[in-house]
C-alpha cells in the first residue's frame, strides 16, 4: 500500500509538537520500515525526524545535512568494534552515568540495546574486573562470544567455576557459578546483573535466593553496579539496590505490530492450529513460537511434522542425519529440522541449543521457525521478525503468564537494523495489562547466611529471630569456629540453609546412617544404590522421576564418555527413559545432585572427620555428567561431546589429562587451528559446520586460523 511520505512526516511532526514523542517515534519506525521495503532513500525531512526522536544510529549519513552528520559523529563511541558506532540518545545518557561512576538500575525495552552500553563502558573505561551475571548458560555463551571478539586481547574471559584469575578479567556466568568467586575477587570495578528482576521470587521462585546471595556477596566489593531489566515501572526500597538510581526508559527502537487472532479463534484448538500453520506457510521470515509448556512443544512439533513440507536445504538434511546418528533417529527434533523448525528449551544439551540458534540466525538457509519455552526470552538475543504466542501459560506449574512476562515475550519481535517492525501473532487471550512494581525481600532460604546486625533495618523481627536461632543451632552442631569459617568461605553450593542444617543434624545425631558414603567412590555403580537413595530423599521434590529410576540413570550415566548416546538410551529402555528424559535427568545430576553432594561432603569432613568419607571425586564426576571436565565445558562453547571424543581419538588433545582445564584446552584448539583439526579428525559433513561455528567463537579473526 502506497504511503504519502510527506503527509506521514507531517503527522509525526504534529505528535512531536504535542510532546507525544513515543507515539511519534513509533510512527517514524513504521515509516522507516516502509522506506526499507520500498527501497526508498531518506529525505532530509526523514533524517530530521530521526534526529528529533533520538534514533541517531538510523540517520542516513550519506543524505544527511551537516547538522545531522555532526550529531551522528558526536554520538559515536568506541564499543570494541573496528570502527566507532553511534549510540541513540538514551544509550548515550546511560553511558554518561556509568562513566561518571554512578550505579544504576535500568528498566528499558528488549530492543533498547543495553548490552551495547556495556561494551562501550568496557572499551572506554578499561576496568580491571567486570562481573556479568546472566540468567542462563545460553546467554553466557552468547555474551562470551560477543565480548571475546572485542576484548580477549586485553582480558581473560571467564565463564566456568574453577578458572584462575588474570590481571584483567571479564567474568560471565549464572548466579550459581558466581558464588565460587566471592573469595577470589577482592575488588570488582563493575558488577552487572542482567534480568535483575529475577532476584524476586515472584519471577523466579527456584533461583531467586541464589541470585540475591550473589548480589549481596559480590556487591560488597563492587565499586559500581549496573542492573538491567525490561518493563519495570517501580523499584521498591531494598538492600540489594541500595544507593543505586532507578532509571525507567520507555524508548523503543522497533515497533511491535500486534495481531489479535485469539479473538476469532475463541479457544478452538483446531482453529488455533490452522492459524499457526497459516502464519508459518505465508511468512518467509524467521518466527519464534512461544509454546509455554513442554507438552505444548510436543503438540506444536507434531502439528508442524504433519502440516509443513520438508525444506530441501542441504544444511538441514545434514543436521537431521547428524542428530539421527548421534542422538536418536526416532527423536522428534531429528524429523522437525527437515521442516525448517527447531526446539529451544532449558533441558537440551547446550551445544544442540546453540547450533539451532546459529541455524536460526542464517539469513536464507537454516531454521525458519523456533518453538520455545520461556528459555528463549531469557536465554538468547535472537533476531526474529515474527513472534507467535501459542499459549498464555508458563512452563512452571502451567500457571497463566503475568503481563510482565508477556511483554518480555513480545519484545523478542523485531531487532534494531534488521526488522523495524516486529509482528506479534497472539493465539491465546493475553493477560490484563498492568504496571510491574519490583519487590525484592530477603528470602527465608538464605537467612542463615545473613548478618542480622548489618541488615536489621531491612529484616522483620521474625526473620532476625530465625537467623539468631539458626546460627545457635549450627554452632552447637559444628562448633563456633567451624561454622563461622564455612559461612565466611561461602562453602555451601545450595542457598537453602535449612537443608544444610537438616543434613548436619542428621549426621550429628545418626552418624551410622552415613557409613556407606564412601561407597560412592567405588568404581562399580552397583555399590552406589543405598547412598544415592538416601541423598536424593533429603530433597523429596523436584527430581521429576521415581527415585529408583533416577538412581539407575546415575549408574548408567557413568559410561557417558565411553558409550554413544544412542547406546546409553538403549541401556535405559527398561527404565522407560527416553531422549527427552535423558536431557532432563542429566541436568538434574549435574546441578541439583552434584550441589547436594558437595554440601554433604563439606559437612561430613567437619562432623565425621574420623570416617574419612571424602567424595570430592564423585562430586566432580556428577558435576560434569561423568565426562572429562573440559569435554563437558566445551559444550558451552558449542562443541558437542561426540566431536570432542573424535578429537581425543585422533590424538590431537588428551582429554584424560587431569591438568587440562578449559582455558588450556581452548589454547590447544587455537594452536592446532581449524584446518588441522578438520584434516586429522574423522568428521562428517555437519561436524564440519559445527567446527566452523566453534572456532568462530574462540578466535578473533577467522583469517588468522591455520
Amino acid at each position: 500500500m502506497a504511503i504519502d511520505v510527506f503527509q506521514k512526516c507531517s503527522e509525526i511532526n504534529d505528535l512531536l509538537i504535542d510532546n507525544k514523542e513515543n507515539d511519534a517515534r513509533n510512527e517514524l519506525i513504521k515509516l522507516l520500515d516502509y522506506h526499507q521495503s520500498e527501497e526508498l532513500e531518506y529525505t532530509p525531512l526523514i533524517n530530521n525526524l530521526i534526529r528529533q526522536t533520538g534514533l541517531y544510529p538510523y540517520i542516513d549519513y550519506e543524505n544527511a545535512n551537516w547538522q545531522e552528520k555532526f550529531l551522528y559523529d558526536i554520538f559515536k563511541v568506541d564499543t570494541g568494534e573496528k570502527d566507532q558506532l553511534p549510540l541513540h540518545r538514551e544509550q548515550s545518557r546511560l553511558l554518561k552515568k556509568l562513566l561518571n561512576n554512578e550505579s544504576i538500575a535500568v528498566s528499558a525495552p528488549t530492543s533498547f540495546g543495553k548490552s551495547f552500553v556495556i561494551d562501550a563502558y568496557i572499551s572506554i573505561n578499561k576496568p580491571n574486573t567486570v562481573v556479568i551475571i546472566v540468567p542462563t548458560i545460553a546467554l553466557t555463551d552468547e555474551t562470551r562470544r560477543r565480548l571475546y571478539k572485542k576484548f580477549s586481547d586485553s582480558y581473560k574471559i571467564i565463564t566456568t567455576a574453577e578458572a584462575d584469575l588474570a590481571e584483567k578479567n571479564i567474568l560471565i556466568f549464572p548466579q550459581e557459578r558466581a558464588i565460587n568467586y566471592v573469595n577470589k575477587l577482592k575488588s570488582i570495578d563493575m558488577l552487572i546483573i542482567d534480568e535483575f528482576y529475577k532476584a524476586s521470587s515472584n519471577f523466579d521462585k527456584d533461583r531467586s535466593s541464589t541470585l540475591i546471595k550473589a548480589i549481596l556477596k559480590l556487591g560488597k566489593v563492587a565499586k559500581q553496579k549496573y542492573f538491567l531489566a525490561p518493563n519495570i515501572s517501580k523499584l521498591t526500597n531494598n538492600p540489594f539496590t541500595k544507593g543505586m538510581e532507578f532509571v525507567e526508559l520507555d524508548f523503543n527502537t522497533v515497533f511491535l505490530e500486534k495481531h489479535n487472532l485469539y479473538q476469532d479463534i475463541k479457544k478452538d484448538e483446531e482453529a488455533k492450529s490452522i492459524a499457526l500453520v497459516g502464519i508459518l506457510s505465508n511468512k518467509q521470515t524467521k518466527t519464534l513460537i512461544y509454546a509455554g509448556t513442554y507438552k505444548n512443544i510436543d503438540n506444536i512439533s507434531n502439528l508442524l511434522l504433519t502440516s509443513l513440507p520438508d525444506k530441501e536445504r542441504k544444511v538441514l538434511i545434514d543436521f537431521s542425519k547428524w542428530l539421527s546418528k548421534n542422538y536418536s533417529y526416532n527423536w522428534s527434533l531429528t524429523k522437525l529440522v527437515k521442516k525448517g523448525a527447531g526446539v529451544h528449551n532449558g533441558k537440551l544439551h547446550r551445544s544442540i541449543s546453540q547450533i539451532q540458534v546459529k541455524l536460526f540466525s542464517e539469513k536464507h538457509d537454516g531454521i525458519d521457525d523456533l518453538i520455545s519455552t520461556s528459555s528463549i526470552i531469557e536465554g538468547v538475543n535472537t533476531s526474529a521478525e515474527n513472534v507467535v504466542i501459542w499459549a498464555n501459560r508458563s512452563g512452571k506449574g502451567n500457571a497463566k503468564l503475568n503481563d510482565f512476562t508477556y511483554k518480555n515475550i513480545m519484545g523478542r519481535g523485531g531487532r534494531m537494523f534488521k526488522h523495524f517492525i516486529g509482528k506479534i501473532y497472539i493465539l491465546d487471550e493475553p493477560p490484563k495489562e498492568s504496571q510491574t512494581q519490583l519487590d525484592i525481600p530477603f528470602p527465608d532460604e538464605i537467612l542463615g547466611d545473613i548478618d542480622e546486625e548489618k541488615f536489621k533495618e531491612e529484616l522483620t523481627t521474625d526473620q532476625i529471630a530465625k537467623i539468631i536461632s539458626y546460627k545457635e543451632e549450627m554452632r552447637v552442631i559444628l562448633g563456633d569456629k567451624q561454622f563461622e569459617q564455612l559461612i565466611s568461605e561461602n562453602s555451601f553450593q545450595t542457598s537453602n540453609m535449612d537443608l544444610i542444617k537438616d543434613v548436619a543434624l542428621d549426621m550429628k545425631s545418626n552418624p551410622d546412617n552415613w557409613n556407606g558414603l564412601g561407597y560412592l567412590n567405588a568404581s562399580a555403580p552397583s555399590k552406589w544404590d543405598r547412598m544415592l537413595y538416601k541423598v536424593i530423599k533429603l530433597q523429596p521434590g523436584g527430581w521429576e522421576i521415581e527415585y529408583s529410576k533416577f538412581v539407575e540413570f546415575v549408574k548408567k550415566l557413568k559410561y557417558n564418555w565411553f558409550k554413544p548416546i544412542p547406546v546409553l538410551l538403549g541401556d535405559l529402555e527398561k527404565e522407560n527413559i527416553g531422549i527427552d528424559d535423558f536431557f532432563k535427568l542429566e541436568r538434574k545430576v549435574t546441578f541439583k545432585l552434584s550441589s547436594l553432594l558437595s554440601d554433604i561432603n563439606i559437612l561430613q569432613k567437619e562432623i565425621l572427620p574420623d570416617k574419612n568419607y571424602d567424595i570430592s571425586r564423585f562430586v566432580s564426576l556428577t558435576s560434569h555428567a561423568f565426562l572429562p571436565t573440559a569435554v563437558y565445558q566445551l559444550e558451552e562453547y558449542g562443541l558437542p561431546r561426540m566431536l570432542s571424543r573424535k578429537v581425543h581419538k585422533a590424538g590431537l588433545i588428551n582429554f584424560h589429562d587431569k591438568e587440562l582445564d578449559i582455558h588450556s584446552c581452548l589454547e590447544k584448539f587455537k594452536s592446532l587451528g581449524l584446518k588441522t583439526v578438520k584434516n586429522n579428525v574423522e568428521i562428517d559433513v555437519f561436524d564440519d559446520y559445527i567446527l566452523d561455528y566453534f572456532f568462530e567463537g574462540i578466535t578473533l579473526n577467522r583469517n588468522d586460523e591455520n
